[in-house]
């Protein structure tokens, strides 16, 4: 298995410790978000990759109803094209999205189509959670996947039974004006609420008094780790869209907690700055096992009427290097941890088993998360 190393510590490295992002970046707007929504359609005009009509009777089943809207009763009729494939429809629908706004629809099937290739959507309604519609997909797929083959052999790239549709919904109704909209009054708010991404107690108070020194005021408050609250003032002149339009751009440094993150999977290693490691002694073996086998031929003597015989024969060579024993002094910093690492010549699958062992001794003071 290859193993891919992150090569991000010296990006990390080259940061500044004082690094700071706007509020922007850091925080979602309460009830400011997307909306997921989904629908279920048919896609035709497939070149014999749809689905078995026979095998999958949900798309059997809609397509005799699809055709009833056009007065084509086929319910008793055997239908057996592989034109036709049954498909789920997601999207993601942005807030304040106005009536007319195109989003993009990704189309996946769900009966035994084996490609979506050069099909087209046809027009599928897209639901909410609670079942209200909000726009209307369709359109020509691309797909990035294709599979292709012969009797003997069949080559597939991608997933070709995936597809997207850039602009493919319509969006038919606007959040304004239904009295479902929680954000119509967002400019008349005296008040709202700011949430972190990555909560934080330490994050939220440096926001709100980023907030409070640039408004002059009690305008902000840390609620907890992952809200702060922003007030409109008084003397301020503007709504709340002007005050967040302001707000935003102040820039805070935001703290985290020291964290290891470790991906065993692919050899993936991620440290935080804050991560801290006392006084410890590391040394790593480099144990190399080669096994070979090298068979001989053994023949019979001549005139002695026997067979021609191969004899195995295996050569086992272990050869362990010698490693000094290294030592990182107390309290050492993230540059100086992966320094001492690098040192002794580690690869990340063994600086994997390093940190986890350091963890064990309680010399990390750092969490460790393994994905």
């Amino acid at each position: 298995m290859r193993i891919i190393a992150l090569a991000l510590a010296a990006l990390m490295l080259a940061t500044p410790a004082n690094a700071s992002s706007r509020i922007k970046d850091m925080v979602d707007v309460e009830d400011v978000r997307e909306n997921h929504l989904v629908g279920y359609g048919l896609v035709v005009g497939l070149d014999g990759t749809g689905d078995s009509l026979r095998n999958a009777s949900f798309t059997n089943q809609s397509l005799n109803a699809m055709l009833e809207q056009f007065n084509v009763n086929t319910r008793d009729a055997n239908l057996n094209t592989r034109n036709v494939a049954a498909v789920m429809v997601t999207a993601s629908l942005p807030a304040f999205s106005s009536q007319g706004t195109r989003i993009d629809v990704t189309v996946s099937a769900i009966g035994d189509a084996s490609s979506l290739q050069g099909g087209t959507l046809v027009a599928t309604p897209l639901f909410d959670s609670h079942g209200r519609t909000w726009a209307v997909a369709q359109g020509t797929m691309t797909v990035g996947g294709f599979s292709t083959g012969g009797d003997g052999a069949t080559i597939t790239r991608g997933v070709p039974t995936s597809g997207r549709i850039a602009n493919g919904a319509l969006v038919e109704n606007p959040f304004a004006g239904t009295g479902l909209d929680p954000w119509a009054d967002i400019a008349n708010r005296a008040s709202l609420r700011l949430s972190l991404r990555n909560p934080d107690f330490t994050t939220a108070r440096r926001m709100a008094d980023a907030i409070n020194a640039y408004m002059g005021g009690d305008a902000a408050r840390a609620l907890d780790p992952s809200t702060v609250e922003l007030f409109r003032p008084a003397s301020f002149n503007g709504d709340m869209i002007d005050l967040l339009a302001e707000v935003e751009q102040l820039r805070v440094e935001a703290d985290m907690p020291a964290r290891v993150i470790i991906d065993e999977n692919t050899g993936t290693i991620v440290m935080g700055e804050n991560v801290r490691v006392s006084m410890v002694a590391i040394a790593q073996g480099n144990l190399t096992i080669t096994v070979s086998e090298s068979p001989v031929a053994s023949q019979p003597s001549p005139f002695a009427n026997g067979e021609t015989a191969i004899l195995p024969r295996t050569d086992v060579t272990v050869e362990e290097d010698a490693m000094q024993l290294g030592v990182l002094d107390d309290t050492v910093s993230l540059r100086e941890l992966v320094n001492g690492l690098n040192a002794l010549g580690v690869t990340p699958r063994d600086m994997i088993t390093i940190l986890q062992a350091i963890k064990a001794a309680g010399a990390l003071q750092a969490d460790i998360e393994v994905l």
